[in-house]
């Protein structure tokens, strides 16, 4: 008996530290469950803010226009059917090409009517992504205000590069040239109080993303491809930027599925009455000539709203500066236009940014620093004419 609670006494001696350190361990487990719990319950229990949230309930991708083209012969998959890149056949084969591709989100709670953007000259889709400097583009922007959305880029160019008609590619050192076209500035500097990120990390993002034609630009076949992707996703509102501007007239013409557009900065192919087109308007290095069409077509564009934006350092009268000057032109050809689209029963509004106090803006107002209050003012547009 003495030897089994001595026995007893020397395990319990042993091991009791242990048990002791098992409760201490299970106590700090339990209170770090507690505490867990506590501070779920805080996140769960504090607001969201929405505004901060993309809600996606659908997203793609899709080509939409173009054609096939064939070759003379037939193909035979023995003969013709190893990879030969110096001498290849194309004996029988097609090649698709010449068409637009879309890249679509729709967020939950949609409203009725998508957004389609449209990007400009030696640009594409990316316009309206990711600003140069990391910030949020229209893309997101108008997502969170929860507009479909659908982003393009038109025939022979970025992820339509696959034209059915050849082009040499040059390459050719032309950033500058587009530094002041672009109105960001002059040379290598940028204009005072501008609000493109003067950070060399944006700009050199900018520089990235020009992108090629990789065949010849067809205004026809880029009208065509947009027009049939309206077609596709019907009625929708939309949004254009420098070259696409005129295109965009074009097409309101071609489909009645546009129920309204937003013009950024349109600088050529104006479309006016065949019998009152006004005298070309010259500017250093080029003339700005319009496009005629028969009045009944002409009154199509005058069934839908219209509003345009130009931004900063545009001169009301003729400067030496080719960058600047261009623009002159083409605002001056806006204001002509948009009397005559108002004066035949139209709705159109030009807004030049400097003159609602709005300063600074360059030719991408959707990437400049402001460019959350240039959405904000599209948007206002947009409930105005009951079109959100």
């Amino acid at each position: 008996m003495d030897l089994l609670l001595g026995f007893g006494y020397k395990y319990l001696c042993l091991y009791l530290p242990y048990v002791f350190s098992l409760r201490l361990f299970v106590f700090l487990i339990e209170l770090l469950f507690i505490g867990c719990n506590e501070q779920n319950k805080q996140i769960a229990d504090t607001p969201v803010e929405t505004n901060d949230i993309i809600s996606i309930q659908k997203q793609g991708t899709f080509a939409v226009g173009g054609s096939v083209k064939k070759s003379h012969g037939t193909f035979d998959p023995i003969a013709h059917g190893a990879f030969n890149p110096s001498n290849q056949s194309t004996e029988g084969q097609t090649l698709h090409g010449d068409h637009a591709s879309v890249f679509y989100q729709i967020p939950t709670e949609p409203r009725n009517l998508p957004l389609v953007f449209w990007h400009g000259y030696g640009q594409s889709m990316r316009t309206w992504q990711s600003t140069p400097d990391g910030r949020e583009g229209f893309q997101s922007i108008f997502l969170k205000k929860h507009y479909p959305i659908y982003l393009l880029d038109q025939p022979r160019r970025g992820l339509s590069g696959q034209s059915l008609e050849p082009k040499t590619l040059e390459s050719k050192t032309e950033d500058q040239l587009w530094f002041g076209i672009f109105r960001m500035g002059e040379g290598t500097s940028f204009y005072p109080n501008v609000q493109f990120s003067k950070d060399p990390e944006a700009l050199d993002q900018f520089f990235r993303r020009s992108t090629p034609d990789t065949g010849p630009l067809n205004i026809n076949l880029n009208i065509e491809a947009v027009s049939q992707l309206f077609g596709k996703i019907g009625d929708g509102i939309l949004v254009t930027h420098s070259h696409s501007g005129g295109q965009g007239w074009s097409t309101a013409l071609k489909t009645d599925l546009i129920k309204a557009i937003v013009a950024y900065e349109p600088g050529s192919n104006f479309v006016f009455p065949e019998d009152n087109i006004p005298e070309p308007i010259s500017y250093v290095g080029g003339t700005l000539r319009t496009k005629g069409v028969s009045m009944e077509e002409f009154q199509k564009l005058t069934k839908i709203p219209i509003v345009i934006y130009y931004g900063d350092y545009i001169p009301e009268t003729e400067v030496e500066n080719p960058g600047q000057d261009q623009w002159r032109a083409a605002l001056s050809m806006a204001r002509k236009w948009t009397k005559t689209v108002n004066d035949a029963g139209g709705d159109v509004t030009l807004v030049v940014l400097p003159e609602i106090g709005i300063k600074g803006n360059t030719h991408f107002p959707m990437s400049d620093l402001n460019n959350q209050e240039i959405a904000d003012l599209m948007c206002n547009w947009l409930e105005e004419k009951k079109l959100n």
